[in-house]
Parts: C-alpha cells; structure tokens; sequence
C-alpha cells in the first residue's frame, strides 16, 4: 500500500496527541513521523490535521479519514495476532481490568496461577469499580459483569451470575416483604455501585433506578450491611447463598430475578487472537465457574 507508513503514523500521532509520543511508539525521529503525515496530507491533496505549538486537531476530512485508516490498521493486527498465536506462547504484558471485589476474590488468584504456568509473561492487572474505556485506556482484556452494551468490543461469556434481592429477618420485622417492583419504592434500598437494579418481567430485561440512605461501591460492605438489618440489597449469587442457606438473609421478588447477568471478558477486537488474550481468556473458562460454583456452597462459619 503506497500510503502506508504514512497512515500508520498519522493513526499514532492523533492516538497519542502529539508527533513525539507518536515517534517514541513507532521507534522513529520526531522529524520522520512529520515527513510521512506531510507526506501523506500531500498525496492525499487534503490537510489532516491542524498543528499549534502545543496542540494538533483532526480537520473534517482528518477524522473520517482517521476512522477508517484506525479500523484498517486494528484489522492489520489483528490478522498478524491470529497467525503468530497458532504457535506462540503467551509473552509481553497482559493488561487486564476487572471490579475491585470481584477481582480480589476470583481474577487475582487465578491470574496468578495462570503466571505460575506462563513465567515469561507479565501482568499488570488494575482493579476499579470504575467502568474503563478499554480501548483507550490500552487495556487488553476486560472483566465485566451484567448485561453489555452493544459495543464494537469481542465479548466473550465466562460464567454465569445470578442476582438476588435480600435483606435479613430482622429488617422484615418492622416492613412487610415486597411483592412487586414497585413496591421498591417504599423500602430502604442499599446501593452498591449502580442505582439501578436488574429484573426479567414476563421474559424482558429491565432496569429500574432505586434510592435510599446508604450507598458504597464495595460488595462486602453492601452485604455486611444487609446482614445487620440496614435495608433490602441487590445482590450476586457467589455473595449470598451461603447466608440464604443458613437463614441470615432472605431472598424476596423472587419472579424477577435477572438471570441474564454474566461475567464476560471483554477485548479489543485486534487484539482477540493474541496468544496472551486467548489463552488467558480459555484458562478463565476453564477455571473461574468453579470457583464461584465453590463460593456459593461455602458454609458461613
């Protein structure tokens, strides 16, 4: 392709914001990457970016043009990633994200286990309650709960996650139990992360917005919380069936409970057939349903 070097470095310069960090990734001169994005503009018959000492900007022909050159160039890779991991062994860095409760009680041990297996890798694993842009952000995979959103992210399904609707005895002796979405409104709902709660009603996925007067993103304290009587919380399987099974909390809109709410490894799609990417990803698979599966059999000691 005549233009390519140039695009590749035009793609660079506006991923990164400027032609210095652009050159530093492609490991060439300052001096050369504007050569080629000149170059290109000059070939092309149009400016692609408007330059300031301090700043460049996509012109209107720079971001369509942009759009299409960063979905060839995810292609390109991406095709390179499925040949080279037909035989290659997981190396480099494997940036991953995942909810910080979630992480530390599932993903970090059998992150580490997966190390013990492949030494020569590195991991550098984030843990947040904050939903990254794992494009932006560089991430290479992603751990999220729930529904997804429609997205141009490869998703692929870990495990299964059920959510129920608990609260302890002693919060229903000064309430009546709900019976309805609805009645929502008139109890004290413990908020976790998210203000809106999943349900199925007659086979449809909804999300319904609930308040009240306590909200933490962290899942232990918003069981803890339920434990001792605070309100009515929604919550994971792998956190609440031990107590369910002991009697300490009590499962109610049972006929509502979201069952579509699975963990999912999410990826950009260049980076799906990397061998790191795909043999992590099959390692979850492999593993993460019975850790949970043991989680929700834990007797409460």
């Amino acid at each position: 392709m005549a233009h390519w070097d140039g695009i590749e470095a035009f793609v660079e310069v506006v991923k990164l914001g400027t032609f210095a960090a652009a050159a530093r990734q492609l490991h060439v001169s300052n001096s050369h990457i504007s050569r080629q994005v000149a170059q290109l503009e000059q070939e092309l018959g149009v400016p692609l970016l408007y330059r300031t000492t301090r700043q460049i900007h996509l012109t209107d022909a720079g971001e369509r043009y942009y759009a299409r050159c960063r979905e060839l160039l995810d292609g390109f890779r991406e095709a390179e990633a499925a040949l080279q991991s037909l035989q290659e062994k997981p190396h480099g860095i494997l940036r991953l994200s995942c909810a910080t409760a979630f992480g530390e009680r599932f993903i970090a041990p059998l992150v580490n286990d997966f190390l013990k297996l492949h030494p020569q890798l590195e991991m550098r694993l984030h843990l947040t309650n904050r939903q990254v842009d794992v494009i932006d952000e560089g991430y290479d995979v992603v751990i999220r709960m729930g529904t997804l959103q429609d997205s141009t992210l490869v998703a692929r399904r870990l495990c299964e996650r059920h959510e129920y609707v608990v609260a302890s005895p002693s919060y229903f002796q000064s309430v009546s139990q709900p019976h309805s979405i609805a009645e929502l409104i008139h109890h004290r709902c413990l908020i976790g992360t998210r203000d809106q709660w999943r349900f199925d009603v007659d086979g449809l996925h909804r999300e319904v917005r609930v308040s009240g007067p306590w909200q933490a993103n962290s899942g232990p304290a918003l069981l803890d919380a339920a434990l001792k009587g605070l309100g009515l919380a929604q919550l994971p399987d792998y956190y609440v069936m031990p107590y369910l099974a002991s009697g300490e909390l009590v499962e109610v809109l049972t006929r509502f409970q979201c069952r579509d709410a699975g963990v999912w490894a999410v990826m950009p799609r260049h980076r799906q057939h990397a061998a790191k990417v795909r043999q992590f990803i099959d390692f979850l698979v492999e593993h993460l349903p019975q850790r949970l599966e043991d989680a929700c059999a834990t007797e409460v000691q």
